[in-house]
């Protein structure tokens, strides 16, 4: 049974990522199905990275039994993100690459996005080829817990617009950031959307 998105984000706080490791392991602990676990384990490995306590997370990957689909897409994943939070982006590429074939595979849109948007960080000089695949993916959907993943790809690619000096694109993507968290977001999103095109848009435009 592939756990429910809504499930995993009432276990998360990314703010807090030893409380989401507690509550994450707990969970594991005491659910019975064998894919629920898994899946659950592969989240403890993500809230041991952002804590840098990256062997730590490898080894709970390397215990992981990725025998079901959605568990490998997310071990590929989270060994990414591991390797992203560890300063090392060349190396976290490939396996963001291989989460995103197999999740398109096997019909796993949330987190195919969630591995093309993870591509979009970890090579930024790709960054807007990532992020408009990952956009166009998304026009096929529905479920509002998936479109919700426009808020973090207009935010990303709006920075990496400004970064490069493209004021008036970084303000375009960041109005577009803004509407989705009105549309799909949590008020934290709304909030830090804000702040984001606020800060964009007191850039000066270049002369």
């Amino acid at each position: 049974m592939t756990l429910a998105q809504a499930d995993l984000d009432g276990l998360w706080d990314f703010s807090d990522p030893s409380g989401s490791e507690r509550r994450l392991r707990d969970a594991a602990e005491t659910e019975d199905d064998a894919v629920a676990r898994a899946e659950l384990q592969t989240q403890v490995a993500r809230a041991l990275g952002l804590q840098d306590r990256f062997g730590e997370a490898d080894a709970v990957l390397d215990a992981v039994c990725a025998a079901a689909p959605v568990v490998a897409v997310r071990v590929s994943l989270e060994r990414g993100r591991v390797r992203n939070s560890a300063g090392e982006p060349a190396a976290a590429a490939p396996l963001f690459r291989t989460a995103a074939d197999a999740a398109h595979a096997t019909g796993l849109t949330f987190l195919h996005v969630d591995a093309l948007h993870m591509l979009a960080i970890a090579e930024p000089n790709a960054a807007a080829y990532w992020t408009q695949h990952a956009l166009e993916i998304l026009e096929g959907v529905s479920d509002p817990r998936t479109l919700r993943w426009r808020v973090s790809l207009y935010n990303n690619l709006g920075w990496s617009r400004l970064a490069a000096g493209r004021r008036a694109e970084a303000v375009a993507a960041f109005e577009r950031a803004r509407d989705a968290a009105g549309h799909w977001g949590t008020d934290q999103q709304v909030a830090w959307a804000d702040e984001a095109l606020a800060e964009a848009r007191a850039v000066p435009p270049p002369l």
